[in-house]
């Protein structure tokens, strides 16, 4: 009898050893992929503050700016082993043949030598013109270099996250009305359906509410899409594997904002781009110290400590081997190379005025744009406070008007969308102001220092 016939009468079904292995392979295997499934279907759901708090853990410009901070660590090790004694250890074991001493000598000296030993050497930098000093100094402001970039990563992947944190609140409200209003249409189908079997109706109020609703699909299809793209976008951001949810809402409280004026001052203090470009001048005058060195007198003390041996024949011989000595270079004509190489550490420096005053412009457009759309923002949620509740008083008012026959079905619709509008435009420019305010926190450079807003959950 076949299994499919055992199973069907309801009898005992023979299984032999492979069989029996067949089946609890399968079984294992719909086991695996169903908690692999439930596994991937796992969604972390994170606040601003969390989400603010992982990317400084794991967003990659960040970790990138740190490591940066161990290559400038490396660098300053690598420049301050100029000012410290360097010691070496040195030995040597060699023999000579020279067999055209025996025609010089007659065979008195003998022609093959055999000689080692060893030395322990030491050399300091006693002067060196400024070149040691200040390339130690460059290194040094090197570490402050280093903190300016990690400040420069940090803010701007804070306002990155930020961004896309309200970026899926605002997903999720358009998709909220969006299915809102296919709801809504669903309704007015079913009303339109019930007026036409109660003979208070036509095939021609049917077919335009199932227009509506059919139309209202693909916005409902293009939102959902929206709030995906956003919620990968915030997980690439803070370099997660699993997806990602954020719980908050879109509410928030309008408060002053300061000058132009106070605003560009916290700046020019506090961006980083500004800091970095101060240290990296500071840098440029170091080195022009260093290129200025390179043709001047240098003065080394050297000296060794080691042990000798010799054989000659039968003659052999061994002791101590010592050495110091004071000595002093002067590359005193090098071709112009020295100047060549001023000339351009000069140069580099004064690239980096001017890179410095064009990055003080920038800035200061940058706020005064970050301030306008704060303005703009600000007025537009304040010009829309209460529009929606308008809206939906006169959307409840077409309707009931529509069910008694005193208004038309173009009434409701003009409502419907009056209504979608409203509740879009406000969500929109909530959004917008939250995003404005990390904008300009950015642009004043106190973006993640105690002054990053937070939507209330």
């Amino acid at each position: 009898m076949s299994l499919l016939g055992c199973i069907a009468k309801g009898n005992h079904i023979p299984l032999s050893l492979p069989l029996l292995s067949f089946c609890i392979s399968v079984s294992l295997c719909l086991c695996g992929g169903f908690f692999s499934t439930v596994k991937a279907a796992e969604v972390r759901t994170l606040t601003l503050d969390q989400a603010l708090e992982i990317a400084a853990a794991r967003n990659r410009d960040i970790l990138k700016a740190r490591e940066f901070y161990k290559q400038v660590q490396g660098k300053y090790m690598e420049e301050r082993s100029a000012a410290l004694p360097q010691i070496t250890l040195t030995g040597q074991l060699s023999r000579q043949q020279n067999d055209s001493q025996k025609i010089l000598t007659g065979g008195f000296i003998p022609t093959r030598q055999d000689t080692g030993g060893a030395e322990l050497g030491i050399s300091q930098v006693v002067y060196s013109w400024g070149k040691v000093g200040a390339a130690i100094r460059a290194a040094d402001i090197g570490f402050r270099t280093a903190d300016e970039r990690l400040r420069m990563a940090r803010q701007g992947t804070y306002r990155d996250v930020s961004t896309a944190f309200y970026d899926i609140l605002l997903a999720r409200e358009l998709h909220a009305i969006s299915r809102q209003n296919l709801e809504q249409k669903s309704r007015h189908l079913d009303e339109a359906q019930r007026k036409y079997t109660a003979g208070v109706a036509t095939d021609y109020d049917i077919l335009a509410a199932e227009v509506s609703v059919q139309n209202a699909r693909p916005d409902l299809i293009r939102t959902g899409n929206q709030l995906r793209s956003t919620k990968d976008r915030l997980r690439f951001i803070l370099a997660l594997e699993e997806d990602v949810d954020v719980v908050g809402a879109l509410e928030l409280t309008p408060a002053g904002l300061p000058s132009y004026e106070e605003s560009l001052a916290i700046a020019r203090k506090h961006r980083p781009e500004l800091e970095e470009l101060r240290r990296r001048k500071e840098i440029a005058g170091e080195l022009v110290t260093i290129a200025n060195a390179d043709d001047k007198p240098r003065l080394d003390i050297k000296g060794g400590y080691g042990w000798r041996r010799l054989a000659a024949g039968d003659a052999r011989g061994d002791g101590q081997d010592w050495n110091v000595g004071l000595y002093l270079s002067f590359p005193f004509f090098d071709g112009l190379k020295t100047r060549g190489k001023v000339a351009q550490a000069e140069s580099e420096l004064h690239a980096l005025e001017i890179d410095e005053a064009k990055q003080a412009d920038a800035i200061s457009l940058e706020i005064r744009d970050a301030l306008n759309h704060v303005r703009e923002a600000q007025e537009i949620v304040t010009a829309l406070t209460g529009t929606v509740e308008q809206a939906e008083r006169l959307l409840i008012m077409a309707e009931k008007g529509y069910e008694l026959g005193v208004k038309i079905r173009l009434e409701v619709d003009d409502a419907e969308l009056n209504l979608n509008q409203a509740k879009g435009n406000l969500a929109l420019a909530r959004r917008d102001y939250l995003a404005a305010l990390v904008n300009l926190n950015w642009t004043t450079g106190v973006l993640g220092e105690g002054n990053v807003p937070a939507s209330s959950p």
